[in-house]
């Protein structure tokens, strides 16, 4: 068990804020650890949206998540971002702000979508003077997920994870280690799971996300719409054992139910924070997912070019 770097305390486990479930959370204040919320849906938001948050944040601890800081992009920091990102981090006292180690638009277009980034070494000094830039204004730990891919560029010179732990070790930000990404990325790509979580210094690991994806066959998609898989909660508890606690955030972000049955799958992540494996509770309807294997290069071509037409 390693404490992070930041000392950032294990607030539990959390969910998302999310439109549907404001009322429920209103009236019942129910009895979750944190929330987190997309820090774009109320950074000049007034009116309800912003009552809303005031009062949840009178309650709870919050966590802003981003969706746009777009560290992978060619294009300079963004400041007037960032200034209003960090008055709504003061107003709701997040502790650290997090984000995507992708990029996400250029020529200050944005595709609201999380684009992969090449792993090279020009890429590497690029990030790493940007996150620099944003750390310093913010005056707050930065903490960035990796995300779900679906295709890789021919010009990386490495592999994910190191691009991930040279570029905390670089620019000492931190890590939202999202599990279900790692797993979904590690089918379509045809890598090991447990390398990835293996070659990640647990200081450096502040938060963790799990979700639901959607089983196409060839390939894995992270929608955010359903049960976390038997998998994937197996490989949160690998994660777990050699990082202690840390912050635990439950994904569900299309198909929402009712706010009870998504904090219900939040706690699960409760048994597997055990060293025995312990089956989860709740619905048992989703397919499951065959076992990751190593492709050749040729595989991973025919795969690539699976995935594009299907999508």
């Amino acid at each position: 068990m390693t404490p992070n770097k930041w000392n950032i305390p294990d607030l539990g486990f959390g969910v998302g804020l999310r439109s549907v479930h404001y009322d429920h959370i209103l009236e019942h204040r129910p009895p979750v650890d944190w929330f987190e919320v997309i820090s774009e849906t109320y950074l000049e938001s007034g009116g309800r949206v912003r009552y809303v948050l005031d009062r949840v944040a009178e309650q709870y601890p919050i966590v802003l998540h981003g969706v746009s800081l777009s560290v992978g992009s060619s294009d300079p920091v963004n400041f007037g971002y960032l200034k209003l990102l960090k008055a709504l981090a003061d107003r709701v006292r997040s502790p650290y702000i997090s984000d995507h180690l992708c990029w996400t638009g250029v020529n200050a277009h944005n595709v609201h979508d999380l684009l992969p980034i090449p792993y090279t070494e020009e890429s590497l000094r690029h990030i790493t003077q940007k996150v620099k830039q944003v750390m310093e204004f913010m005056e707050r730990p930065l903490v960035l997920e990796n995300v779900s891919t679906y295709a890789q560029f021919s010009s990386s010179s490495m592999s994910e994870w190191e691009f991930h732990a040279r570029l905390m070790e670089d620019s000492q930000c931190g890590m939202l280690m999202d599990v279900n990404n790692i797993y979904v990325s590690a089918y379509n790509h045809g890598f090991d799971p447990k390398e990835f979580i293996d070659r990640i210094d647990p200081a450096l690991v502040c938060q963790y996300h799990l979700a639901g994806h959607t089983n196409k066959g060839t390939h894995l998609l992270d929608t955010h719409n359903d049960h976390v898989i038997d998998e994937v909660w197996e490989l949160y508890q690998y994660a777990y054992q050699r990082t202690g606690g840390r912050n635990t955030l439950l994904e569900w972000d299309e198909d929402i139910p009712d706010f009870d049955v998504v904090h219900q799958e939040a706690l699960k992540a409760r048994e597997y924070r055990t060293a025995e494996q312990v089956a989860p509770s709740g619905p048992r309807v989703r397919p499951s997912t065959p076992p990751v294997m190593r492709l050749t290069p040729l595989e991973k071509n025919e795969r690539v070019n699976s995935m594009s037409h299907d999508l």
